[in-house]
């Protein structure tokens, strides 16, 4: 899978799922505070990644995320261990 093509689905994810405003979804805008995701979002999200990539997120692996772009790379990663 492609960077772009798992943008695209986070994106379209975050926008549908989470109402988040598709204009503050950039590669450097902070993560955190653009979501505005609450403990319980944070677990929904952890499931919605999980059924669209068949990768799961640590609590962990949020801490080290800053930006969207770090969100991407991250699965990007996941993705790529998983299938190596």
């Amino acid at each position: 899978m492609s960077r772009e093509e798992i943008i695209d689905i986070v994106n379209g994810f975050l926008v549908n799922e989470f109402e988040v405003d598709e204009d503050e979804i950039s590669n450097e805008a902070n993560l955190k505070s653009t979501l505005g995701l609450d403990s319980l979002d944070y677990i929904d999200l952890v499931v919605v990644i999980e059924s669209n990539f068949g990768v799961k997120l640590a609590e962990a692996d949020f801490k080290q995320m800053v930006t969207f772009n770090d969100f991407y790379s991250t699965i990007e990663q996941k993705i790529s261990e998983k299938t190596a």
